[in-house]
């Protein structure tokens, strides 16, 4: 007889390498993106007939490539997945990482649909499973990093009075001058009303760095986030020592061995959290235990996720208190030329608002996905 105890059963998987046009280029310190973005979407069944989805959503310059996701999923993961007990997933992610090193943003992927599953199984939210909301919706970040500032420019003044007031401003990928520019502009057309971040992923070599950190210092960012290159964490926590604005922790903290480090060496004020680097919502959820021990807040950062891995990324920060900056979700509203979602998740006055349906509380189908992205490979 069947274990009833047991729960679903994770039985088919399926694959789907998938690009999405959008619409405007981006330039970051680590690399640019122009035209379109990839990812891999998961489509889990159990032999109950339970759907979940996940997202793997990889940078080639930052954790992994879209082509090498979809073949670890389809060979390496996949055998581990099917036959498996939904409620079983710590063991799960255990024997993932067993088979296959790194790969985090592919066992994120697995880890949403296994809890998107259970959700729906139970009735309940994935931020239920995770401990309870604490909190039902997420200011949102947006990311000023077209290469053509004016246009950014011209979308700030459009989104500061429908609510936005959180804004992050790609610096180090110009030279020095164009960014104190670019800062001065914005103060001057928008002042306070507006929380400004700065991103320089990774762009500043430690030598002189200090120089440029205490130029940009007077527009009373909120954080600074990864200056240099993510090993520097010495020239990290000089930064976060000397400076009046918190030094935020990207690069420099993938998971909890990384986290660990910048909180001896007292290199950050504050991390960014990605599922995509980190490897799935548990792991987000360990991080930041540690993080609220050592007095770090977190912020919810992305890669070029769509809709599915971002509901989870809503729902993960929902249940998590110490995610207290901010979210920087903006992509299927504002880049994505369209999303696989029937549905996109709402925006409202300059927030994301976590769904409330069971399980991640998005519905994908069949015609959704192959009406919001072009496949191309299935598995």
């Amino acid at each position: 007889m069947p274990d009833v105890t047991a729960g679903p059963i994770l039985d088919h998987l399926k694959l789907y390498l998938v690009e999405s046009p959008i619409k405007m280029a981006r330039a970051q310190g680590v690399g640019s993106v122009r035209g379109s973005v990839k990812r891999v979407l998961i489509q889990l069944t159990t032999r109950c007939g339970i759907t979940g989805w996940g997202e793997a959503a990889p940078w080639e310059v930052f954790t992994n490539t879209p082509e090498s996701a979809f073949s670890a999923l389809d060979l390496y993961l996949r055998p581990l997945v099917q036959g498996h007990p939904a409620r079983r997933l710590r063991e799960l992610l255990a024997k993932m990482d067993r088979a296959v090193t790194g790969c985090t943003d592919a066992k994120a992927g697995i880890e949403m649909a296994v809890l998107d599953i259970l959700g729906k199984a139970q009735g309940v939210s994935v931020a239920d499973l995770l401990g309870g909301r604490v909190r039902d919706s997420i200011p949102l970040s947006f990311s000023i990093a077209d290469p053509d500032f004016s246009a950014d420019l011209e979308r700030m003044k459009a989104m500061v009075p429908a609510g936005n007031r959180l804004f992050k401003v790609k610096t180090g990928v110009k030279p020095h001058a164009e960014d104190m520019a670019h800062l001065e502009a914005i103060r001057d057309t928008f002042g306070d009303t507006v929380d400004l971040r700065l991103d320089y992923n990774q762009a500043l070599e430690p030598f002189r760095a200090m120089v440029v950190l205490r130029d940009v210092d007077r527009f009373r960012p909120t954080f600074i986030e990864q200056p240099v290159p993510r090993r520097h964490l010495d020239a990290m926590a000089g930064f976060a020592s000397a400076l009046d604005t918190p030094i935020l922790a990207d690069e420099s903290c993938f998971d909890a061995t990384d986290l660990l480090e910048v909180v001896r060496r007292q290199a950050a004020d504050a991390i960014s959290v990605k599922l995509m680097k980190c490897g799935g919502m548990l792991r987000a959820q360990q991080m930041m235990a540690i993080a609220d021990t050592a007095g770090l807040p977190g912020y919810g950062g992305t890669l070029w996720e769509g809709g599915i891995a971002l509901a989870a990324g809503t729902q993960m920060i929902a249940a998590t208190p110490g995610i207290s900056l901010g979210c920087e979700f903006y992509m299927p509203h504002h880049v994505l030329t369209e999303d696989v979602l029937e549905e996109r998740i709402a925006n409202r006055d300059g927030a994301v608002v976590v769904p409330d349906g069971p399980g991640l509380g998005i519905s994908v189908t069949e015609a959704s996905l192959r009406a919001g992205a072009k496949v191309l490979a299935e598995a």
